[in-house]
């Protein structure tokens, strides 16, 4: 396993744009080896200091989601990686327990990682899941999406608060009246609720 990890450094590393060597390079491995293998190789990769080996790992991740252990490592340890690009490998990783737990199944650990004191956390739910109401359950609840988004609006993490922003916008493509009945509401009273209000409400007109 060790010469594989090191094989891998090898060749991920020559990919500094993108993630699809990462993503295609996981998915295989993971259809050919058992959970109890692939977890094993996964959190050894993890341990890499090449940012793409950790990239191809929270991949795996992704797809061993439905282990507590795993999740409960995303949510704690891969949300303190400082490399940006695992970040948003952990959004989509995220997303992908919530296919394979069903939405609606994930309301409980969505909401436990938006409340989270790591901004990574919250965010990899925030970006994660975009475009939310494109996604079973919030495609028929939109309301549901728009709520937890809203919590954000004065979340302490720029960072984050971009994220909500966004997500609102996509929203409001699709849900123009909702997302403004929403932000009528909002008073802007601090800088953090008027960056989020003003990407917000950038495509309602």
């Amino acid at each position: 396993m060790n010469e594989y990890i090191i094989n891998l450094e090898r060749e991920l590393s020559l990919f500094e744009n993108g993630f699809k060597a990462e993503e295609n390079r996981a998915l295989n491995d993971y259809k050919n080896h058992d959970n109890e293998y692939i977890k094993e190789l996964a959190l050894s990769a993890y341990e890499s200091a090449v940012y793409q080996v950790r990239m191809y790992a929270v991949f795996l991740f992704g797809y061993l989601s439905d282990d507590d252990d795993i999740l409960v490592f995303m949510r704690d340890t891969v949300s303190k990686d400082d490399n940006w690009r695992v970040q948003e490998i952990l959004a989509k990783s995220f997303d992908k327990f919530c296919k394979k737990k069903g939405y609606e199944n994930a309301l409980i650990i969505i909401d436990e990682w938006l409340k989270n004191s790591n901004p990574n956390t919250r965010r990899a739910v925030t970006e994660g899941l975009r475009v939310w109401t494109s996604r079973p359950y919030f495609k028929e609840n939109p309301m549901e999406a728009i709520e937890r988004l809203a919590d954000l609006r004065e979340d302490s993490s720029e960072y984050v608060r971009k994220s909500v922003g966004n997500a609102l916008r996509d929203i409001s493509k699709k849900h123009p009246e909702l997302i403004k009945n929403e932000l009528d509401s909002w008073k802007l009273e601090s800088p953090g609720i008027n960056q989020v209000y003003k990407s917000a409400n950038k495509s309602i007109k």
